[in-house]
């Protein structure tokens, strides 16, 4: 077979898995819907804490399905029953459904408030996690302030500091303050968490890039906030943040990354 036809082939054959492996999505978010809606009856506390748990049990079906294995690293230790604010380098559409894999505690993330208008899913996402219109400084304002809320009802939460996709060719972009604020002010110990893979599964370009195979995703140890303070301390902790996360990228050698 010449390599152009071995191109065609590998194309069609990953545009196969692509149909697959989004239908099984949707077939099952449709036989878990009606769990979805029963458990937000629960309220926003306990009922948002049903909906999370629903979500792990659908992520543990569909991943092992399509062909998406995860191997977990621990460069730290990593305690469930702890209260985080767990940050994430933000690399692929998939990397909101690998959160589910990666954290399994009682967790509220930070999410584009787009998406909590797609049908169906919408519903399902809005229920899980903290909305943000990133356009807007009074909403991104709002959202920290229920981010805080929700840790003080001892639930952790978790930010992609990088706001939306690295497309920089840098292991990171430039991080909001958000996060931060939120570790200080409550003094709760950063959790920084890396998707090594998801750039690999699925890449920011469109959905029809999926690919099985690998998933890791390492646990960095947990920065203690209280040794920030002064007036520069959610800058200092950021900067912190960044450098270990940024470190550690190029050390597994991160494939997004251009040298």
């Amino acid at each position: 077979m010449q390599k152009k036809d071995r191109n065609i082939v590998i194309q069609l054959l990953q545009r196969i898995y692509c149909i697959y492996a989004i239908s099984l999505f949707i077939i099952l978010m449709l036989l878990f819907f009606p769990f979805f809606i029963i458990a937000a009856m629960f309220g926003k506390i306990k009922g948002g804490n049903l909906v999370y748990r629903i979500c792990t049990l659908w992520a543990d079906i569909w991943f092992p399905c399509i062909g998406i294995i995860f191997k977990k690293i621990y460069e730290g230790p990593y305690d469930t029953r702890k209260q985080y604010v767990f940050v994430s380098n933000h690399i692929s559409f998939i990397d909101a459904a690998v959160l589910v894999k990666a954290i399994r505690q009682p967790v509220r993330a930070l999410g584009r408030a787009e998406t909590s208008k797609v049908p169906l899913f919408g519903y399902i996402y809005k229920n899980a996690i903290v909305t943000v219109d990133r356009s807007s400084v009074a909403n991104r304002v709002k959202s920290v302030g229920i981010l805080k809320s929700i840790i003080r009802k001892g639930i952790s939460v978790m930010v992609f500091p990088e706001g939306t996709f690295n497309m920089t060719g840098a292991p990171l972009k430039e991080f909001f303050d958000g996060a931060f604020k939120i570790a200080i002010e409550t003094q709760t110990p950063v959790k920084p968490v890396l998707y090594l893979d998801t750039y690999n599964r699925m890449h920011y370009s469109g959905v029809f890039t999926f690919t099985p195979g690998r998933c890791r995703i390492v646990y960095l140890p947990e920065i203690d906030v209280q040794q920030f303070d002064g007036a520069n301390k959610v800058k200092d902790l950021k900067a912190t943040v960044y450098k270990i996360m940024e470190e550690a990228l190029l050390r597994y050698n991160a494939p997004w990354i251009k040298h």
